[in-house]
C-alpha cells in the first residue's frame, strides 16, 4: 500500500535512502513502517524462496505480518502468486494433501481421508478442481479404469498404458494367469494345473511356443 501524497519525505525502512511519499509502501496494516519499491519485493522475495508463508515485516522490533495485498503494488506478479500458493498450502498444514498426476497442470488438493490406505469401499477416483481430469488419489496416477490399485501396483512401469490396463481388465474377467518369470498371460485348455514357462521350455530344448501374447498351455 503507497503512503498517501502530501506527507514529507521518510528513509526507507530498509535502505534508508529518502523516498517520495509516492515510492513509499507499508506492507502491513498493524505498523507503520514503511519501505521503497525495490527493498520490499527483495525482502520478500528473499523469504518467499526460502520457503516462509508469513513474511515479516522488516522493520527494527517489529514482529508484525506483511499483507500480500497491501504489499501487491511493489511486487513483480509472480512473486505475489508464489507468495499467496505458500500461504494456501500453510493453512493445510498437517493435512494429506495430494496433486494432480498431470504435468500439465499439477495442481495441490487436500484429500478428504484420513490416512493414505485403500480400504473396502474406499473411493480413490478423483476429480482434478483445474484441469478437470480423472486420477487415481491413492495410486497418484491418470484414473485406472477397470484395474483395482493392488492390480495396478503389481504393473511394470512400461504396464501402464491404456492398453495394458485393458488387457489386465480382460484377464480378470476371462480367468488367464500370469506367470511370474515371463510375464505373458496362459489359459489352461485342458489337462492338469502344472504349466511350465515358455522360457524355461525354450531354455531346456523344448518345444517353442508361440510368440503372441497368449499362450494356450495344456498338460
Amino acid at each position: 500500500m503507497e503512503v498517501p501524497v502530501g506527507k514529507a519525505q521518510q528513509p526507507c525502512g530498509i535502505c534508508m535512502e529518502p523516498m517520495a511519499p509516492s515510492e513509499a509502501h507499508r506492507g502491513g496494516s498493524g505498523c507503520a513502517h514503511a519501505f521503497c519499491r525495490a527493498c520490499l519485493a527483495g525482502h520478500v522475495r528473499a523469504k518467499v524462496e526460502a520457503g516462509a508463508a508469513v513474511v515479516r515485516c522488516p522493520g527494527v522490533s517489529c514482529a508484525g505480518a506483511l499483507d500480500p495485498e497491501l504489499c501487491r503494488a511493489a511486487l513483480p506478479a509472480d512473486l505475489f502468486v508464489r507468495w499467496c500458493g505458500l500461504l494456501c498450502e500453510s493453512m493445510f498444514l498437517g493435512a494429506r494433501r495430494t496433486y494432480c498426476p498431470f504435468p500439465d497442470c499439477s495442481e495441490m488438493m487436500v484429500a478428504d481421508d484420513d490416512g493414505g490406505g485403500v480400504s473396502e469401499g474406499c473411493v480413490t477416483q478423483s476429480e482434478c478442481q483445474v484441469c478437470r481430469r480423472l486420477f487415481c488419489a491413492h495410486c497418484a496416477v491418470p484414473w485406472h479404469a477397470g484395474v483395482s490399485c493392488a492390480e495396478f501396483a503389481q504393473l511394470g512401469a512400461g504396464e501402464r498404458g491404456r492398453e495394458d490396463l485393458l488387457l489386465v481388465e480382460a484377464a480378470r474377467e476371462c480367468k488367464w494367469k500370469r506367470c511370474p518369470r515371463c510375464r505373458f498371460y496362459v489359459e489352461k485348455s485342458h489337462g492338469c494345473l502344472h504349466i511350465t514357462c515358455r522360457y524355461v521350455l525354450f531354455n531346456s530344448g523344448g518345444v517353442t511356443l508361440s510368440a503372441f501374447a497368449f499362450v494356450v498351455v495344456g498338460a
